[in-house]
C-alpha cells in the first residue's frame, strides 16, 4: 500500500480512483464495509482504491481544550487499512487553514483537482468543509457538476446498534472490553516499548511486561484477560492490570501484563496487548502475598477462558 503524506505527493494520472475520505479511528466494522466497496469498485474498473484521512485528528485541531484519545494512532492504523487491501492512503495534515475551505472548495482542489475521483464513498453521517456546512446530498450535487460519482454507505449495525468509533470508545473507557471488539471486529490493542518497571512484582508478586507510558485510548482501571505479543511474535495468554496498584501505593498509571505460557524474549523491546475479557476491577490488598494470591487466580481463569475458546 502507498502512503501519500500531502497533496503533492500524489502522481498524476491515476487509473479511475476510487476514494473514500474520513478519520477512520479504530477501522471498526463500518469503516471496514466502506473499505471493502471502494476496494470491489477500484477493481472492477481497474482503478485504485483510495483512503483519504488526516493527522491529528481534526478535534485535536478544532477543540484542543477538550482531551481526545484514539483508538487507533496513525501507524496503527496504516497497517490496519493495508489489511483491507486498499491501494494507497492519503495521510492530509489537519491545519486551521484546511479546516477553513469550504465544501465547495475542498471537492474541487482536492477530490478533483488533485486526486482526480471518479467515485467517492463515504457513511452516510458525512460532513465536511468549514464548520461541517457539506453533506452526502451537497457531496452528491458537486459530484454531478464535477464529474463524479457519490455514494454513502448505511452504518453497520450489531444487534440493534451502530456500529461507530464514538460507541467503541465508551465501551472501552467502561471496560466493557468483549463489546468492544465485536464492533471493532477485532480484539482491542495497545502497543508500544517494553519499559523498566520498578521490578516489584518481579520480587514480590509475579514477573510483568511494563507498557511504556501510554496517551491514547486505554481500558478502564482493572484486570483483564489478554494476550501479549513482543516484537511482533505470536501472542501468548497473559492477565493484564491497567491502573496506579493501589496496594503499593503507587500514583502513576502503569499498564503491566503478567506472561502465563512462556518468557519474553531476553532483548524484546516491543509488545502488543489483546484484550480479551474484563476480570474485576482494580483493588487494594492487604499484603503482596493475598495480592499474589489473586493474580494467580486469575491467571487460572485466563486458562479457562482460552481453553474454551480453542476446544
Amino acid at each position: 500500500m502507498r502512503v501519500w503524506r500531502s497533496l503533492e505527493e500524489i502522481p498524476a494520472g491515476l487509473p479511475y480512483p476510487v476514494v473514500t475520505i474520513g478519520n477512520f479511528d479504530g477501522v471498526h466494522l463500518g469503516h471496514q464495509r466502506i473499505m471493502e466497496i471502494v476496494r470491489e469498485r477500484a477493481e472492477r474498473e481497474g482503478g485504485a482504491s483510495i483512503v483519504f484521512t488526516f493527522d491529528p485528528h481534526p478535534a485535536r485541531v478544532l477543540a484542543p481544550e477538550r482531551p481526545f484519545k484514539l483508538l487507533t494512532p496513525t501507524p496503527f492504523k496504516l497497517e490496519l487499512f493495508e489489511k483491507q487491501g486498499v491501494d494507497a492512503t492519503l495521510v492530509l495534515p489537519f491545519t486551521e487553514q484546511l479546516s477553513h475551505l469550504a465544501p465547495e472548495e475542498f471537492v474541487r482542489k482536492v477530490l478533483v483537482e488533485r486526486i482526480g475521483a471518479r467515485e467517492v464513498v463515504v457513511g452516510d453521517n458525512f460532513r465536511f468543509g468549514y464548520k461541517h456546512a457539506g453533506n452526502v446530498l451537497l457531496l452528491e450535487r458537486l459530484g454531478q457538476e464535477l464529474g463524479f460519482r457519490a455514494d454513502d454507505v448505511p452504518p453497520v449495525q450489531i444487534r440493534g446498534g451502530v456500529v461507530s468509533s464514538s460507541l467503541i470508545r465508551a465501551l472501552v473507557g467502561r471496560g466493557d472490553i468483549m463489546q468492544a471488539g465485536r464492533l471493532l471486529g477485532r480484539c482491542f490493542s495497545v502497543r508500544g516499548r517494553i519499559v523498566s518497571g520498578l521490578r516489584i512484582g518481579r520480587s514480590r508478586t509475579v514477573p510483568t511486561l511494563n507498557l511504556e507510558p501510554y496517551t491514547e485510548m486505554l481500558p478502564a482501571d482493572g484486570v483483564y484477560i489478554t494476550e501479549t505479543a513482543c516484537d511482533g511474535g505470536p501472542p501468548g495468554i497473559s492477565v493484564t492490570n491497567v491502573g496506579k496498584s493501589p496496594t503499593f501505593h503507587l500514583h502513576e498509571l502503569r499498564v503491566e501484563s503478567f506472561l502465563l505460557e512462556q518468557a519474553p524474549p531476553p532483548e524484546a523491546a516491543r509488545m502488543e496487548i489483546f484484550f480479551w475479557r474484563r476480570l474485576r476491577g482494580e483493588a487494594e490488598f492487604s499484603s503482596a502475598e493475598e495480592l499474589k494470591r489473586q493474580i494467580l487466580r486469575d491467571a487460572a481463569r485466563a486458562r479457562r477462558f482460552f481453553k474454551l475458546l480453542r476446544d
